[in-house]
């Protein structure tokens, strides 16, 4: 943790907060500690805030509606995946036997969480301007970078080809399985009552993103009019 530390210049002034930032359910339940799911709430605001500050000075062309849809993208699991690896902070989380031996180190969900969780623990430790030392780092570059291909949001894409025929999206979990700390979920995606798309992942966002792509994908194909 040290390392990740002077990767970024920082030094907490509370150390448990960032090792909670690291710690994966899976280690929370087998060592009696606190995981990094509260962190996760505190950190997804906090980026959400720094996101919309950073696109509005950059993007002064771009209208509101434009402004949100940029934001959801930059702040997907897929981008916070390549923020996470930007870091190497799966290196660093403190992961449950199981989940250690299953490849967790490098599973979206689990980085994306703990990116968040990590950027949660330097606002509550030091302020939203320390903040700004991850982003500067990690995320504004690879913003800079982006090619329009990368970070894709197909939650985001499948919600703005139905809204302007007042369709409606539902989210459903139809099965969950596997122990608490090492789940897999499967969810539906519903056009008011037509099943359009079905996924699965180790978090609901990620079975959600492969379900509204397999929608997309339908629509595409079937060049469906609603």
């Amino acid at each position: 943790m040290k390392g990740l530390q002077e990767f970024f210049d920082l030094s907490f002034d509370n150390p448990q907060l960032l090792e909670t930032a690291l710690t994966h359910s899976s280690y929370a339940n087998e060592h009696q500690k606190e995981s990094n799911e509260r962190l996760e709430f505190v950190g997804d605001a906090v980026l959400d805030v720094i996101m919309a500050k950073y696109l509005y000075e950059e993007d002064k062309h771009y209208n509101e509606g434009d402004l949100t849809k940029r934001r959801a993208k930059y702040v997907c699991e897929a981008a916070l995946v390549e923020y996470a690896k930007a870091c190497d902070l799966g290196r660093y989380m403190l992961l449950g036997h199981g989940e250690e031996k299953s490849g967790g180190r490098n599973r979206a969900a689990l980085l994306a969480d703990a990116f968040e969780a990590f950027v949660g623990a330097i606002f509550l430790d030091k302020g939203l301007e320390e903040v700004y030392k991850v982003a500067e780092r990690v995320v504004f570059p690879l913003i800079g970078d982006d090619d329009e291909k990368s970070f894709i949001d197909f939650k985001s894409h499948l919600q703005e080809l139905v809204q302007s025929d007042k369709r409606q999206l539902v989210y459903k979990v139809v099965d969950e399985s596997g122990p608490s700390h090492n789940k897999t979920f499967t969810i539906r995606v519903y056009m008011d009552d037509i099943l359009m798309g079905e996924g699965t992942g180790r978090s609901k966002k990620e079975a959600e993103q492969h379900a509204a792509e397999i929608a997309l994908k339908k629509l595409a194909r079937k060049s469906m009019k609603f």
